[in-house]
């Protein structure tokens, strides 16, 4: 049957919308205050292994997700990856020592190594070829208030009660994307009944080749994302700003701007070209956090990351989808997002390396981010003069 002009905008997508909002904020709520967490328990030397442990995980996990997806269908995926949420937000009052504190970040990575590869194929299966862009770039910005609401919420709640109590509600977020996800219809036409063997993953469920350029673009733009995640929070508070996920919360927002409209840009006149301008204000934005050491710096910054951000984002993952095959929609968006997870993670891990506590260093830190991301841009035009000008992606 063919998808009608509205099939955007309907309750199924509508549903999708709403839990990965959940999900998103589930999550993300707690990265501001994690790093001061980790630091009151003896574990300040390990700031950098709070974000590089989550992706370590949410990588390694992203074949199977990517094969159960392929398979015993799309909403079961999701709801694995909610459920590890749920389960984590409960364990860490109660694993409150270091070792267990990094158990659990290990741990709560899989939940985003499930759910957003589940996610996509989803969208791909609800939304016409033409509209994929507009269709990502409106569940991001459910996604996306997710991640703006949650770090302030979370932050309020646990300056207001505890960072317990900050737990708990990670928990009761995830329990309602759960409960969404429920209700959900399956989308996956042949779908088969979970066996073990599914778990049984060969090196050509690993990497989809055919998507490896939208890979490798995100794999080098995403670095930055895990030198914001580790250091920002110090460095706001450094700056003088009270609540910590304030950053988070502007450059989301501002994400939320572009998003709909860059999706909407990139179905018309192609993924290149958009991704090309996210590349570059997401250059110019770590530049403006580096050499400018105050808040009209921080927060500038932070708007023009939101705004690179919101631009690539929908743009990369129908480029993905576009690369891929339909019959391995999954493995194609389970290879995006290792490469995604490997940037944030490698981000994290040497940005936390290098920092050690020492703010002086942060400003430098973030002008080799800015470096990191120009390769990508650098790779891309490499890539589109070996495919010819007259490339229409």
């Amino acid at each position: 049957m063919e998808k009608q002009k509205d099939a955007i905008y309907n309750i199924p997508f509508a549903l999708l919308c709403l839990s990965s909002f959940l999900f998103s904020a589930s999550f993300n709520m707690l990265i501001p205050d994690l790093p001061a967490y980790l630091t009151s328990i003896g574990g300040a030397e390990y700031k950098g292994l709070i974000i590089a442990l989550f992706t370590l995980t949410a990588g390694i996990s992203r074949p199977f997700s990517g094969k159960l997806t392929d398979t015993i269908g799309r909403v079961p995926v999701m709801a694995i990856g909610s459920l590890v949420c749920f389960v984590c937000g409960f364990l860490y009052p109660i694993l409150s020592s270091v070792a267990g504190f990094l158990l659990l970040r290990l741990l709560h990575g899989f939940s985003t190594g499930f759910k957003p590869t589940a996610t996509a194929a989803y969208v791909a299966d609800l939304v016409p070829s033409d509209r994929w862009g507009e269709a990502l770039g409106i569940h991001g910005l459910f996604f996306s208030i997710g991640m703006a609401a949650g770090p302030a919420v979370g932050s309020f709640i646990s300056d207001r009660y505890s960072i317990d109590v900050l737990f708990y509600c990670s928990s009761a977020f995830a329990l309602l994307s759960i409960m969404i996800l429920l209700n959900m219809k399956e989308t996956l036409v042949n779908k088969q009944a979970f066996r073990p063997s599914l778990l049984k993953i060969s090196r050509h469920d690993v990497i989809d080749v055919l998507v490896l350029p939208a890979a490798i673009v995100t794999l080098l733009s995403y670095m930055a994302y895990g030198a914001i995640l580790t250091l920002i929070p110090d460095w706001s508070q450094h700056l003088g700003v009270v609540n910590k996920g304030m950053f988070f919360m502007v450059f989301t927002l501002s994400s939320l701007l572009v998003r709909f409209v860059a999706g909407k840009v990139s179905d018309r006149y192609g993924r290149i070209y958009v991704i090309l301008a996210g590349l570059v204000i997401l250059c110019l934005s770590l530049l403006i956090i580096a050499l400018q050491s105050n808040l009209t710096g921080l927060f500038t910054g932070a708007v023009l990351y939101g705004i690179g951000t919101g631009i690539l984002s929908p743009a990369l993952n129908a480029w993905t989808i576009e690369l891929g095959s339909s019959a391995h929609r999954g493995k194609a968006m389970a290879t995006m997002y290792i490469c995604m997870e490997a940037g944030i993670g490698l981000g994290a891990l040497l940005s936390g390396w290098w920092y050690m506590d020492k703010l002086a260093l942060i400003p430098s830190i973030f002008v080799a981010c800015a470096a990191i991301a120009f390769m990508a841009i650098a790779y891309l035009l490499f890539w589109k003069q070996r495919k010819g000008d007259g490339v229409s992606l």
